[in-house]
């Protein structure tokens, strides 16, 4: 349905955002660490028209089953539903001066639960959108943050910064590294003989507790006994001394330690154009995710063993938070298209699975 056709009348305000996939660097977001994500073609898009009241109404195009759900500021109440995430912006805008309702439509090719941030695209999107409509004084950095609270302080998933920054920094023709202690970022150009592949695996995942919030609480364990504020702290030089830490810990440590340097390898491979040492990089990132912080599945495994034997691969990678989603591939351009259909045909073959691809 149009917004005209939801509400009878014309939206006054829109904003967009992409989905992101992160690279390298995974769960080390909230350990104070570097990240380092591209936006992808993938976007959200939300519309909206002020109110003369307090109300809000709010519409999703990936939930017309649900109808229009209506709610007011100031009465924000966590309903365990995607309306939580506009919820969680409004209560979290009020700060900011947003005193007046509206009206709003949600669009998104951001596949949900697929490790590409479909709730950070949301709340980006959406917060563009109230921010052009009520003229908040909420610059791009700002705005990430303010969304991230969505997600620990309303809907109760303990994510770190990357996802917010991704969607509402990157681009998809150059990577963001960024430091998520310090919120400085640049843009790594990603050289042209590149092209990245992402593939949906069709095993879901969800943030908000579970597994997720234990690993997060098994790093901060770690950290503590390590006697370092955050992970950060600890360099490779020091991996005798995380080695040392019992289990689990001392292999939640090694990723997050190791998956730092290798995020900053892998900005310097990709400014060398050393497309084979990034690819080297993607896999010992998986196979560190998968061994170390466990993070992975079988389906992804299967998933990232066909995509690393097929012909104009570089390297494969589990990418988001892990427990299903996506798998990202560095490829060589001229054959990424063509090697993300077999790794696809191959998988869902084998394994009578549902993979599909996202980009290219």
């Amino acid at each position: 349905m149009t917004f005209a056709e939801l509400y009878g009348r014309s939206a006054t305000a829109r904003g967009e955002a992409p989905g992101r996939v992160n690279l390298i660097g995974e769960h080390t977001d909230y350990n104070g660490g570097f990240v380092l994500p591209a936006a992808i073609p993938r976007r959200t898009i939300v519309e909206i028209a002020p109110r003369g009241d307090r109300g809000v109404r709010a519409w999703s195009a990936e939930f017309p089953e649900s109808g229009t759900t209506a709610y007011t500021l100031g009465d924000e109440r966590r309903r365990h539903d995607w309306i939580d995430y506009v919820q969680g912006l409004t209560a979290v805008l009020a700060a900011d001066g947003l005193q007046q309702g509206f009206d709003a439509r949600i669009e998104s090719t951001v596949p949900l639960g697929s490790g590409l941030s479909s709730s950070a695209s949301l709340e980006i999107a959406l917060g563009r959108a109230v921010r052009d409509a009520f003229a908040l004084a909420l610059d791009d950095v700002t705005l990430a943050i303010r969304a991230r609270r969505v997600e620990t302080d309303f809907v109760g998933a303990p994510v770190g910064i990357m996802d917010q920054m991704a969607c509402s920094l990157a681009d998809t023709t150059s990577a963001l590294f960024l430091d998520t202690r310090t919120l400085e970022y640049s843009r790594v150009p990603l050289p042209p003989a590149a092209a990245l592949i992402v593939i949906e695996s069709g095993v879901t995942h969800r943030h908000a507790g579970g597994e997720y919030k234990t690993r997060r609480d098994e790093c901060a364990q770690a950290a503590a006994r390590l006697g370092v504020h955050e992970l950060r702290d600890v360099g490779p030089d020091e991996l005798a001394r995380v080695d040392a830490l019992p289990e689990p810990l001392n292999r939640r440590a090694r990723h997050v330690v190791t998956e730092n340097a290798r995020v900053l390898e892998t900005v310097d491979a990709l400014k060398r154009g050393d497309l084979p040492a990034v690819g080297e990089l993607f896999l010992a990132s998986h196979a560190s995710m998968r061994d170390d912080f466990q993070i992975s599945v079988p389906p992804i495994d299967a998933l990232v063993e066909v995509a690393r034997g097929v012909q104009g691969v570089y390297g494969v990678r589990l990418t988001g938070g892990g427990f299903g989603g996506s798998i990202v591939a560095l490829a060589d351009r001229a054959r990424a298209s063509a090697a993300a259909e077999r790794i696809v045909q191959a998988h869902n073959r084998a394994h009578q699975a549902s993979a599909r691809v996202l980009v290219p």
